[in-house]
């Protein structure tokens, strides 16, 4: 690896290669998540007879919501718009924390018409549950329309239930994408708060960084663990019991941790 550039206002190289190291691991990490939530809603959505299913997430703090995963025919446009804090169906249902079911959003006045504006998609009946988290609610899963063709039956009781255990395998993997994330953003931050010196020689030595070998390794390392973890929980037992060990009888347990800044 090639020396970091000295400059006063830059983080020292050892420790800006553990955010860096953090940052990637933490991509790492998500990758999985989102495909195992794209899964479920896949299965979910047959299981509901649903033309369309999505997770909405927080986004920002004051409580607005935006599009996080989606199936369906408008999926790829739906990923990423926002809805405004309080507004629409999934609005009500993330301040509320209670499920709704709407037969015909057109006599709905809570609905939110805007993504269908954006989307080109009609939406006519919903169905929209909590996502939570030790009691907290975290983002809203819904599902929208029948599969075929129009007037569309309209969501059941029985059918609101189901959605809700839908809704408790996808919350978990949501908050475990959340801490992630916000793992991630916390180390680009520390980065770009301390990176306003020599921009192009930064990125040639973060590009040096991450074609080392090490931190190669490092990333199959992260790999390494993410399938052992998704193979169950006597998998994540033995993989956690073995890097415990590890750690316990390794000299330089703090140097070798990325966490240890």
């Amino acid at each position: 690896m090639s020396d970091m550039p000295e400059t006063e206002n830059l983080i020292s190289a050892e420790k800006l290669r553990r955010l860096v190291e953090t940052v990637d691991v933490a991509n790492i990490l998500t990758e999985p998540l989102t495909q195992s939530i794209e899964n479920i809603l896949q299965i979910s959505a047959a299981e509901m007879c649903s033309d369309e299913a999505s997770v909405l997430i927080r986004d920002g703090n004051e409580g607005d919501l935006r599009f996080l995963i989606a199936i369906g025919s408008v999926a790829d446009q739906l990923i990423g718009i926002k809805i405004p804090a309080g507004k629409g169906i999934a609005g009500f249902v993330m301040s509320s924390g209670q499920p709704m079911a709407v037969a015909d959003v057109g006599g709905e006045e809570s609905f939110y018409a805007e993504v269908d504006k954006t989307t080109g998609y009609s939406t006519q009946t919903i169905l929209a549950t909590p996502l939570r988290h030790k009691g907290d609610v975290i983002g809203v899963l819904e599902y929208v329309n029948r599969c075929g063709e129009p007037p569309f039956e309209p969501f059941t009781p029985q059918e609101m239930d189901k959605a809700a255990l839908f809704a408790e395998s996808i919350s978990p993997l949501i908050n475990a994408y959340e801490s992630a994330k916000l793992f991630r953003e916390l180390g680009e931050k520390m980065m770009t708060d301390q990176q306003n010196s020599d921009v192009s020689e930064i990125r040639k030595w973060l590009l040096n960084l991450r074609e080392s070998e090490e931190h190669k390794e490092m990333m199959d390392l992260a790999i390494l663990v993410r399938e052992l973890a998704s193979r169950g929980d006597a998998e994540r037992r033995m993989c956690r019991e073995i890097l415990e060990a590890v750690l316990r009888f390794s000299e330089n347990k703090h140097e070798t941790s990325f966490l240890g800044y």
